[in-house]
């Protein structure tokens, strides 16, 4: 059974079905089980506690458990961002601002989450610290998806109702996916990045992980400081359209499932989708050619802890790292001036469409097994990550605003469906998948 979403729980509360305390046990319990190994680097149940009892009664988080990714400032500990090499930081002399407004919200904080080190991945594997395994299949250990991996996994588990992340190539949207919740990337300048570890300055974005659209409507609106317009606009008066440049190329065929099925199912309810080329995705190669911003501006960032401290990374991360040290300051710039030009050539292509829709990711989650640290399964490793990345990075790069929401019927591995648009449409994708989940609740399995 699903477990209950923020609204749920805060109306238990208010029923006096339930109390914050009896919540916050619960979410305790489920960090502590077995299957919870490596979700957390540090918890903080005692305090959060004390904590909920002094959250007011009508609080917008009503004292529940929230989590933050290791990359986000919290007052008195030491973000370490899922990484050896910042062990011995100073710790840190205040909250992130993101944290900050969570608090303010009356979100108690539990405990600080795994990652992928230094945000530098799609898959969530994470050799210091090990890796979080996936609850969707209690059979199997799969990758839970990267960078937010720990956060997805607490909120999938039980352990926070609210996951704080970060998303700079996907890394809110994926472990989404791959874990059957829900994933927002805002904008990104609608969000602080104030006590963020940074991965790339131009790119990343501050967000959440919620089990349910409307509590991502709820952590938005808390996190960006805004009121969310919800529209009142029929499904069957929307236009939606299909990119089919790469992002539907060589899908799992559980994906491709999910994803024709929620197609089927929106054109029953009136939906116009129109399948459109978007051919411009097929630009970004070239565009970056001579590398992306995450490596040039994360090599910035690393380049003198690299070099007195490179043993202590995850050789995995620093290749990708260290591939930043070739870009010429003219080819940086020259990467901002063709983004901006390529950002308002797709902003054309979508003109008239309310949201695009895409797989968020092309495959269901592999074993974490056949990615684990180790030199004879790099290739297998870097062929997934990139694989992982290739559909939620060009909303990074498009500076646009996206949500993924589960679309696999019961029974069945998740399958991530990515309802996106260019920057600033970001209140009219909430409105809408608020609608698709609703449909997609109602609708009858397939067999």
């Amino acid at each position: 059974m699903p477990r209950p979403d923020l609204h749920t729980t805060r109306e238990r509360l208010q029923q006096g079905r339930s109390t914050a305390s009896d919540e916050l046990a619960a979410a305790r319990a489920a960090a502590d089980s077995p299957a919870a190994a490596h979700v957390f680097l540090k918890t903080r149940f005692a305090a959060a506690e004390g904590e909920a009892r002094r959250v007011p009664a009508d609080a917008p988080l009503a004292g529940l458990p929230v989590s933050v990714k290791d990359l986000f400032d919290c007052e008195g500990e030491v973000t370490t961002a899922g990484s050896l090499a910042l062990a011995d930081a100073a710790p840190a002399t205040r909250d992130a601002l993101a944290v900050a407004r969570l608090r303010a919200a009356g979100g108690v904080v539990v405990g600080r989450t795994n990652m992928s080190e230094f945000a530098f991945s799609g898959v969530g594997i994470n050799p210091h610290h090990g890796t979080p395994a996936n609850p969707c299949d209690p059979g199997t250990a799969r990758i839970p998806g990267g960078s937010s991996s720990g956060a997805a996994v607490s909120v999938a588990n039980g352990s926070a109702f609210i996951g704080l992340g970060s998303d700079t190539g996907g890394s809110i949207r994926i472990p989404a996916a791959l874990c059957g919740i829900v994933g927002f990337k805002n904008t990104a300048r609608l969000t602080p990045l104030a006590g963020a570890y940074p991965l790339s300055g131009t790119l990343d974005t501050v967000s959440a992980l919620t089990r349910s659209v409307r509590d991502a409507i709820l952590a938005h609106e808390i996190l960006a400081d805004c009121q969310v317009e919800r529209s009142g606009k029929p499904l069957a008066h929307y236009r939606l359209a299909v990119a089919q440049t790469q992002m539907l190329d060589g899908l799992d065929a559980a994906v491709t499932r999910g994803f024709e099925r929620t197609l089927q199912r929106l054109r029953a309810a009136g939906v116009r989708i129109d399948e459109i080329p978007l051919a411009q995705i097929q630009n970004l190669g070239s565009i970056q050619s001579t590398g992306g911003f995450a490596a040039a501006e994360s090599y910035a960032d690393h380049r003198l802890r690299l070099a007195r401290a490179g043993e202590r990374y995850d050789p995995r991360v620093r290749a990708r790292i260290e591939r930043g040290a070739g870009m010429k300051a003219w080819e940086y710039l020259d990467l901002h001036r063709a983004r901006a030009a390529w950002i308002a050539e797709v902003g054309q292509a979508l003109a008239g469409y309310d949201a695009v829709l895409s797989p968020t990711v092309p495959l269901v989650a592999p074993a974490i097994a056949d990615l684990a640290p180790g030199a004879e399964r790099d290739e297998a490793f870097f062929r997934v990550n990139a694989l992982l990345l290739r559909n939620t990075s060009v909303v990074n790069m498009l500076d646009g605003c996206a949500l993924s929401l589960p679309c696999q019927d019961p029974g069945e591995l998740p399958v991530g469906l990515m309802v996106w648009h260019e920057g600033l449409h970001d209140d009219a994708i909430l409105s809408l998948s608020l609608q698709i989940e609703a449909l997609l609740a109602s609708s009858t399995p397939v067999r």
